[in-house]
């Protein structure tokens, strides 16, 4: 009865965690093209991952050294909805005229504290599932799933929505949405069964400053496992950041204005995280069936047909089931690569540096990769020129998709599955 309660509890949590991101990352994009910043597309998205070379790290070190890790995650929550909401008031306030130094500064810092949630909760979630006897790989994925949950719901709340006769994907409302949810969750986390700090003498400065989590490093398998996961991040918010633009681009073509595609672009999208949602339930079962390496593989591989089925379909029946099958592979190429790989480096990392380690993680691919994939994307889409010639989108979708396959041959090559080792 206990741990039902217990797993209710980081049900609510998890929702919360991922409504809040939910609200705007799928539809930011729509939103800030038709504002006219269009061209700013990028670097609102390569934001999130530079606040990721360097937040999850040092928040990590803050949840495993100084502050426990449910207090830090309710801080985090604090700052960044109440950054979002300034976000969503100055917008409102603009009325019309948005500008891009003050909308991205207040979004900029939000993500700041946004970001590092991410490997913290996870943290929290493994450590309150540890101490009540049970075994994270197996019971956290379930879990996690509501998180996607969350995501769908908030997602869809966007889409349909309409606050003044606007719906929300193309208002300010999704900011003010996220900036609530996030203080919800501020005030909540602190009901989270408390965490273990090591404050104890440390024998140098690294492990002073909790930074012991990048002697990974040395370990040639781990290092290898860290620059793919990089590499392969940069995939991450490619979509996030214009599939909504991209298939928005449509309505300039008056017999596909009206499909469904393009009308409920967030709707259509969110099948994304409902695949995401029976991909994690297949987790425990390939992590122990095929290991790290060929379920790294496979999300490689599925993001080559992510990319690849956006760059063949159309919003028209029959082309918009290519559309479909992007956002179900969607599942495998997110779910397989980001909680595979948190598991993997939970498994494989002691409990001084397990927040560390989940933040080097963080880093690694929605730091360093995002932040390179992002703006290589938006170079990638300036140079095809897709504003101004929308029928272009599908030869970038081809370079993206081409960048994932040559990722998958070298992990392949490269990288050997290690056997769990206790550190």
């Amino acid at each position: 009865m206990k741990n039902t309660q217990l797993k209710l509890r980081l049900v609510f949590m998890l929702v919360l965690q991922y409504a809040a991101w939910g609200a705007y990352l799928t539809s930011l994009g729509r939103y800030l093209g038709n504002s006219g910043l269009g061209p700013q597309i990028k670097w609102f998205f390569a934001m999130q991952g530079i606040v990721s070379i360097f937040m999850p790290t040092l928040m990590g070190i803050v949840a495993d050294r100084y502050i426990q890790a449910q207090k830090t995650l309710s801080l985090c929550h604090a700052f960044s909805g109440l950054f979002m909401l300034g976000a969503g008031l100055y917008c409102m306030s603009a009325a019309g005229n948005i500008q891009f130094a003050p909308l991205f500064t207040l979004y900029s810092l939000s993500v700041a504290f946004y970001m590092p949630t991410i490997a913290i909760s996870n943290s929290v979630a493994y450590n309150a599932l540890g101490k009540a006897g049970m075994d994270p790989v197996k019971e956290f994925p379930p879990l996690r799933v509501f998180g996607t949950v969350g995501f769908i719901c908030s997602m869809l709340a966007t889409n349909f929505v309409k606050i003044g006769g606007v719906a929300m994907q193309d208002s300010y409302t999704q900011l003010l949405s996220s900036g609530i949810l996030a203080l919800i969750l501020s005030g909540y986390a602190l009901t989270m069964p408390a965490c273990e700090v090591n404050r104890g003498e440390s024998k140098s400065l690294a492990e002073a400053f909790g930074l012991k989590a990048f002697s990974l490093f040395k370990d040639g398998q781990f290092a290898v496992f860290f620059i793919f996961s990089m590499l392969l991040g940069s995939s991450l918010q490619i979509t996030n950041g214009y599939a909504n633009t991209f298939l928005g681009s449509f309505a300039a073509d008056p017999a596909l204005a009206d499909t469904f595609a393009v009308k409920n672009s967030n709707a259509l999208i969110a099948i994304s995280q409902a695949s995401e949602t029976l991909c994690i339930l297949l987790i425990p079962i390939c992590m122990k069936k095929f290991g790290i390496k060929k379920v790294m593989l496979m999300a490689m591989f599925a993001w080559v047909f992510r990319f690849g089925f956006f760059g063949l379909g159309n919003p028209a029946w029959p082309g918009v089931l290519l559309f479909v099958l992007s956002c179900i592979v969607y599942g495998v190429a997110f779910d397989f690569f980001n909680i595979s790989g948190s598991l993997y480096v939970n498994e494989n990392t002691t409990p001084d540096i397990r927040s560390s380690a989940q933040g080097v993680f963080m880093l690694m691919t929605n730091g360093l990769g995002a932040t390179v994939g992002t703006l290589a994307a938006g170079k990638v889409v300036e140079a095809c020129d897709v504003f101004n010639t929308p029928s272009n989108w599908a030869t970038a979708w081809y370079i993206f998709a081409g960048y994932a396959c040559l990722v998958g041959i070298l992990f392949m090559i490269f990288f050997k599955d290690p056997q769990k080792k206790a550190r």
